[in-house]
């Protein structure tokens, strides 16, 4: 049988072995199939439950009761003047957002194996889906948060929110926590495919970072002997500004600068690593 000359073909389909074609183009292309999947993660959370979207709701204002009754009733944390429900609620509200980005991101390879294994599709659709089906949920309960807010305002506290910050800095914050949570996800996807310890470690350690960030206390209380190792944790500074620009406060433009390089770091390193295995993940999974 003879060969015909690769050169007479139309078409020579070939594996992309290059680690910096990241074949972000592809994404756009399949953005329908995109807005697809961003439906299912945010209809399929609570579809077959009772209180259904309500959960959106009842989650941020039972964590915010109970670190109000422990560590403010009980333990007597201070809360920088402000109200301490509201104090916490400003500090899950952004944290909600990014721990769920990256806990269901990290099991993208493993929770979508019998999709991926059947039809071609960018593989990176489905952690953008879920990051972008996250905002959804972060809306509402930002809605939720704001009208805290406004409750507390006309009841006279201590709260000055900063409206034109407010306009520029949030959906930087929103990019920093979107990115952070989809770079940090990817990594722990990719790592996933071989170690499955990474699932168990990441509820655990999701659990543990909220306590190294000041979610359920202020910055302000911790000793400058842990300042710096506090603003290496890029979520930190978000949440501090999130507080700041929306309660009153100071902004630490430092520690976001930090946060910020610390999140394009990671994301660019979690694609990277996320488009290597997509290649071979389904010997391993």
């Amino acid at each position: 049988m003879n060969s015909q000359p690769t050169d007479n073909w139309d078409m020579v389909l070939e594996p992309s072995t290059r680690w910096w074609d990241l074949q972000l183009r592809d994404v756009w292309h399949y953005r329908d199939l995109l807005w697809m999947f961003v439906r299912r993660d945010f209809v399929a959370v609570y579809k077959q439950t009772i209180l259904g979207p309500l959960w959106f709701f009842i989650q941020p204002l039972l964590t915010t009761a109970m670190f109000t009754v422990i560590f403010s009733g009980l333990a007597k944390l201070p809360t920088d003047g402000l109200p301490p429900m509201l104090f916490y609620l400003a500090g899950i509200t952004p944290w909600n957002y990014f721990s769920t980005c990256l806990t269901k991101t990290s099991s993208s390879f493993v929770a979508n194996a019998g999709i991926f294994g059947k039809v071609y599709f960018p593989r990176l659709v489905t952690p953008l889906s879920i990051v972008i089906s996250n905002l959804i949920q972060f809306a509402i309960q930002f809605l939720l948060f704001f009208a805290f807010l406004g409750w507390f305002a006309w009841k006279g506290a201590a709260v000055n929110p900063d409206w034109a910050m407010i306009f520029l800095l949030t959906p930087i914050l929103l990019g920093i926590m979107a990115f952070l949570g989809l770079g940090t996800g990817i990594i722990i996807s990719s790592l996933t495919t071989k170690y499955r310890d990474f699932t168990f470690l990441v509820a655990f350690g999701v659990q543990l970072a909220m306590y190294a960030t000041p979610v359920i206390y202020p910055a302000s209380m911790v000793p400058e002997k842990y300042a710096f190792w506090l603003n290496l944790n890029p979520m930190a500074p978000v949440i501090e500004a999130f507080r700041a620009i929306y309660l009153g406060g100071t902004i630490p433009w430092d520690g976001l600068g930090i946060s910020a390089a610390i999140t394009a770091v990671l994301l660019f390193l979690g694609i990277v690593m996320f488009k290597k295995v997509e290649r071979s993940f389904m010997d391993t999974v």
